[in-house]
C-alpha cells in the first residue's frame, strides 16, 4: 500500500506526492517547524513517519524540507511530557529517540534534504540526508544539549563526528557553534547552497531525475551508501540515549 500523500495522522508533518517522489514538510501548527518533545510532538513523529515511509513501495525518492525560513530553529513551548515521572519520560523519550534516527537511516531510497532556514535542533536528521541542499540563510547548530546542560547523547555524537570529523564534531558539539550554508557546503555537509526560491525546484528536480532510475538499483543504492551509518547508530545510539538520562537526574 503507498504510503497516503494525505495522511492526517501526523500534527507536524505535510505530504505530497507527484509519481515516486514523497515531499515530506515539517510544520508545528501550520507555522514554521518546533521541535516537540510530547509525543505528538516531531520527536515521535518523525519517527514513526520514517518507519512507515520505510515500508512503502512506491516511494522512489523522498524529499524533506521546513515550513517559511527555518527548518527546526527552537523549542515548542507548549509541548509538554505528559508523563509524571522522570522515568516514564525518558523510557518514551528514549524509545523515540532510538526509532527517530534508526528509522530515518532504514528508509531504503535515497533522501534529499531541502533545509529553509536555521537548523539549531536536530539537525542531523536534515544533514544525514543523501543529498544535502540549503538555502543561503540556513546554518546548522546543536543548541539543545550542552549549551543546556544536556549530554549530547541521541545520535548527534555519532552524526556530527562523523560528518565534521572527530575533533571538529566536537568542537561543534561542545561549543553550539552555528555554521552557516557556505561554511557547511565547504565543509562537506551540503551539497549545493541556493537562494530560497530555488531551493524546492532544485530538490524536485534531482528527486525526478532520481526516480526515473529503477526501483532495485535505487535501494541498493541507498543500502550500500548507509551502511556504515546504520552500523554506528546501532552501536552507539541506545548507549548515548541512557548515559543522557542518568545525566539528567541530576538536574
Amino acid at each position: 500500500m503507498p504510503f497516503d500523500a494525505d495522511e492526517t495522522r501526523f500534527s507536524n508533518l505535510r505530504f505530497a506526492r507527484e509519481g515516486g517522489v514523497l515531499e515530506m514538510t515539517l510544520h508545528t501548527r501550520g507555522g514554521e517547524a518546533l521541535w516537540g518533545i510530547a509525543e505528538d510532538g516531531l520527536h515521535n513523529e518523525l519517527g514513526v513517519a520514517f518507519a512507515e515511509i520505510a515500508r512503502d513501495r512506491e516511494t522512489k525518492v523522498v524529499i524533506l524540507t521546513g515550513t517559511g525560513t527555518s527548518f527546526i530553529a527552537g523549542m515548542d513551548p507548549q509541548s509538554r511530557p505528559t508523563e509524571t515521572s522522570r522515568s516514564a519520560i525518558w523510557a518514551r523519550m528514549h524509545r523515540e529517540g532510538v526509532a527517530l534516527l534508526e528509522n530515518l537511516l532504514a528508509i531504503p531510497v535515497p533522501v534529499i534534504a531541502a533545509v529553509n532556514g536555521p537548523a539549531l535542533i536536530h539537525a542531523e536528521v536534515a544533514a544525514l540526508s543523501d543529498i544535502v541542499l540549503a538555502s543561503e540563510t540556513a546554518e546548522f547548530a546543536d543548541v539543545a544539549h550542552v549549551a543546556g546542560g544536556v549530554v549530547p547523547g541521541d545520535g548527534v555524537q555519532t552524526a556530527w563526528l562523523t560528518l565534521l570529523g572527530p575533533n571538529r564534531g566536537r568542537y561543534f558539539l561542545l561549543t553550539g557553534q552555528r555554521i552557516g550554508a557556505q561554511e557547511a557546503k565547504a565543509l562537506g555537509v551540503v551539497g549545493e547552497v541556493l537562494a530560497a526560491d530555488q531551493l524546492l525546484p532544485r530538490a524536485r528536480e534531482l528527486a525526478q531525475g532520481l526516480a526515473k532510475l529503477p526501483a532495485t538499483m535505487l535501494r541498493h543504492t541507498r543500502a550500500v551508501m548507509v551502511r556504515d551509518l546504520r552500523r554506528r547508530m546501532a552501536d552507539e545510539l541506545s548507549l548515548g540515549l541512557a548515559l543522557e538520562a542518568l545525566a539528567a537526574t541530576e538536574q
